[in-house]
Parts: C-alpha cells; sequence; structure tokens
C-alpha cells in the first residue's frame, strides 16, 4: 500500500468532514464556552470514529464492491434499506435548506452597502445563480470545488493567524458556571457538533480504493477524523477567544451566520474580508458537493434521463423542498444545520451498529474491539443526540 494513497484517504475523510457545518459551531457553543464545548466534541469525534470502523467492519465481511445501502439491504433487509434511503434523503435536504439560508445570509451582508434584499429574495437568487453550477456536471463541479476547498484552507489558515493572538482567557472561562448547571444548553450544541463528523458515506469507496487493507483503513478513518477535530478547535479559539461575555452571547440571536462575521471583524479591513471570504468558500464547497450528490441520488431514484428536459427535472426536485424550507426559516441556518443530525444518526450510527450486531457471529473477518458493551455505548450515544434535538425542536 502506497503513502500517498493513505495520505489521499486521509484527506477525503477530512474534507468531507470540514464544510459549512464548522460556521455554526461558535454560535451553537458560545452558550457552554469553549472548554465545555471542546469535551463534547471530543466525545461526539470518539463516536464517530468508532461508527465509521463499524461501517468498515462491515464492508469488509459484505464484500468491498457494496455501497452503504446495498450494504443495509443485504444484512438488514429491504425495510432498513428503505429506512436508510428516507434518511439519506432527509439528510442531504436538510443539509441544501440549511446551506440555502446561510448563502443568502451572506449574500444579502455582501449586498448591504448598495442594497437591502428580502430574505425570500435573496435566498431565490443564490438558489439559481450557485444551484445552477449542478447543472455542468459531476466532473465540472469537482474541478470547481478542488479549488475552492484549497482557496478554503488558505483563507483559514489566515483567520486563525490573525484571530488566535487575538485570544484572551477570561473569554475562554465565559459560561462555564452555566455549562455546569443548564443541560439545556448542551442539548443545544449536541446536533450541530454531530453533522460536523459526517463523513460515513465515502467509507465504502474507501475500503475499495485502499483494498481492504485494515492498517491502512483505520488510520485513515482515525486521523482523518481527527483532523477536522484539531480545526475545529483552533476554530472555536479563534471565534470565541477574542469576543466578550456579550458578544458570545449575542452570537446565536437575529441572523446568526452574519451576526458572527460581523462580531470577528467589526471594523471593514483585511480580516473582515479574509473571514467573509472563508466563510464564503466553506459554505459554497459544502453547498455544492451536498446538491451534487442530492441531484445524482435524486436522478438514479426517479429514474430521470440526462436529456436537457429529464436534468432540468431533477433540478427542480432537488432545490424546490429545500428552498420552500429556506424561505419559510429565513434565519434558520444552525436549526435546520442540527435537524440534520436525526437522519446522520440513523445513517453514522443506528444502522452501522445495527449491522455489527447482526453480523457478529455470523461471519469471520475484522471486528471493532469492544463487543457489544461498545455497541450499547455507541447505540446510548446516537439515540441522546436525537434526543438532543428533538427537545430543541420542542
Amino acid at each position: 500500500m502506497t503513502r500517498s494513497k493513505l495520505i489521499g484517504a486521509t484527506l477525503i475523510v477530512a474534507g468531507t468532514s470540514i464544510g459549512a457545518g464548522m460556521l455554526a459551531l461558535p454560535i451553537s457553543t458560545a452558550a457552554i464556552g469553549f472548554w465545555p464545548a471542546l469535551a463534547l466534541m471530543t466525545a461526539v469525534w470518539a463516536l464517530s470514529g468508532y461508527c465509521a470502523l463499524l461501517v468498515m467492519e462491515v464492508n469488509l465481511k459484505v464484500g468491498s464492491e457494496v455501497n452503504l445501502h446495498g450494504m443495509t439491504g443485504q444484512v438488514l433487509g429491504p425495510m432498513a434499506q428503505g429506512i436508510g434511503a428516507f434518511a439519506m434523503l432527509a439528510l442531504l435536504y436538510a443539509l441544501t435548506a440549511a446551506y440555502l439560508t446561510g448563502g443568502a445570509s451572506l449574500l444579502s451582508l455582501k449586498l448591504a452597502p448598495w442594497l437591502t434584499l428580502p430574505p425570500a429574495v435573496a435566498t431565490a437568487i443564490f438558489t439559481v445563480l450557485v444551484g445552477g453550477v449542478v447543472l455542468l456536471g459531476m466532473a465540472s463541479v469537482d474541478r470547481l470545488v478542488r479549488v475552492l476547498f484549497g482557496l478554503k484552507m488558505v483563507a483559514l489558515v489566515a483567520v486563525l493567524l490573525t484571530l488566535l493572538p487575538q485570544a484572551e482567557g477570561a473569554n475562554l472561562m465565559v459560561n462555564l458556571a452555566k455549562a455546569a448547571q443548564d443541560g439545556g444548553v448542551w442539548v443545544a450544541a449536541l446536533p450541530v457538533m454531530i453533522t460536523s463528523f459526517g463523513f460515513h458515506v465515502c467509507i465504502p469507496p474507501l475500503v475499495r480504493y485502499l483494498d481492504g487493507d485494515v492498517k491502512t483503513l483505520r488510520t485513515a478513518l482515525l486521523v482523518g477524523s481527527a483532523l477536522p477535530l484539531a480545526c475545529y478547535s483552533l476554530w472555536l479559539l479563534a471565534a470565541l477567544g477574542p469576543l466578550s461575555p456579550s458578544e458570545q452571547s449575542a452570537l446565536g440571536q437575529g441572523d446568526a451566520l452574519a451576526g458572527l462575521v460581523k462580531a470577528l471583524s467589526p471594523e471593514s479591513g483585511w480580516l473582515g474580508q479574509v473571514l467573509t471570504a472563508f466563510a464564503d468558500l466553506a459554505l459554497l464547497t459544502s453547498f455544492l458537493g451536498v446538491t451534487l450528490s442530492l441531484f445524482d441520488y435524486l436522478a438514479e431514484l426517479c429514474r430521470r434521463d440526462r436529456t436537457v428536459s429529464g436534468r432540468g427535472q431533477t433540478w427542480l426536485l432537488t432545490f424546490l423542498p429545500p428552498l420552500a424550507l429556506a424561505i419559510y426559516l429565513p434565519e434558520g441556518f444552525v436549526a435546520v444545520l442540527g435537524f440534520a443530525a436525526l437522519p446522520l444518526v440513523v445513517l453514522m450510527v443506528l444502522l452501522p451498529v445495527a449491522m455489527a450486531h447482526r453480523l457478529r457471529g455470523q461471519s469471520e473477518g475484522y471486528q471493532v474491539a469492544g463487543g457489544r458493551p461498545a455497541l450499547a455505548l455507541a447505540l446510548v450515544g446516537g439515540l441522546t443526540v436525537m434526543g438532543a434535538q428533538l427537545a430543541t425542536a420542542m
């Protein structure tokens, strides 16, 4: 196994995780403060990494040529496969709606000096202009996303180098007492965190790419998921460290995404431009990746052909439902992104746990350490996330 393949697989895992959900982390965790958020995020990473190894275990047992959808049907039957398909659609639609609201917010922020756009108009414009790129096809979007991802990493490094020296220890201790007493603030932060570690759909292709080499796969999955943990930790430190208690408390109010950009760069200048560029690039790369996946999934599900008419119909199926949701919840970037935790937990935790439990004792081969207690603990973790999202929605 070549080192270049290991590096490539590791970066695929990291790149799939790091996206626009990163922008919501400071907003959703401001109420509990940096240190509790770091502890909670580490626990979520551990759950995500363990379940990634479960998906690998199942994939190695059923055959490396089978994707997540096929694995579910083969191991758990058609009913579970249907649940998985529904969860996939719900996840992709929720993420698309969240990115539409975030994109409209950033678009309005850019045009504010010259023009005030109603939220619905800004959302429709963003959908047509950026969503139209999906019609170019996989190859074109892939090349574009590679360029945007590289620029995003450059912008992130520039933002971190500028904001980290401004972090103050007193600001990092904000809300420790509240976090210790109020379980509700933990509940609100949990769903957004789980969506920030959702890379599991890329595991079956990686199993094929790495020829089923267990040692290399384990390294790629664990290191690849640890890179986002490191990036998120530095980002939270850079985003919350410079903000006073009152500024942190205000992050979740009103248009949260635009509020975060303004709070970190109150005066127009170099930092404001780089921070805005990072937010734009993070949202665009995630938006294009998610919507292209949804577009292709719907085209296969609804058996639409590749003619102009067929692709137009698929485009409408892809964007009209999330557009309606985004218009209905114009300031719902964090809320809708958190809702994505529900279907993601089904795909990322519940189905892998069920499949691994079913296959153990029936098939020989690689098995994740921990046995039944670890499976039970992962199940409790997944149900806790789902309960947190349902409690937040009420």
